[in-house]
């Protein structure tokens, strides 16, 4: 089995951060979590006075032979419902990348 990374890249509806937030930590995550091969997920906030894509970044480990069958799992499980989407967020703005390692995990 391989350790993916998935990098998601979002922004709230304007004036709609706090319930944004909310859903994405107390909803999102763990209804993400529930698909096979999503076995953990931190979010993160752009530090204050630096530019980016998107104020917002999850990640999310997936442990799986086959990055791209464990994406289509949880996309499937959006499209039944099974993974609520808010309407908080930005969707024109959000984006979804798989990622495989090319080296070991190096510590200093």
């Amino acid at each position: 089995m391989a350790d993916y990374r998935m990098i998601v890249l979002t922004r709230p509806v304007e004036g709609r951060e706090d319930e944004y937030n909310k859903w994405y930590s107390d909803i999102h995550l763990p209804e993400v979590l529930m698909t096979e091969g999503f076995v953990a997920a931190q979010r993160f906030k752009l530090v204050d006075g630096q530019d980016g894509p998107a104020p917002y970044l999850a990640i999310y480990e997936v442990v799986s032979d086959d990055f791209p069958t464990s994406f289509a799992k949880l996309i499937k499980r959006v499209e039944d419902g099974e993974v609520m989407m808010s309407s908080a967020l930005d969707t024109s703005a959000a984006s979804a990348s798989g990622y495989e390692p090319i080296t070991q995990r190096i510590t200093g």
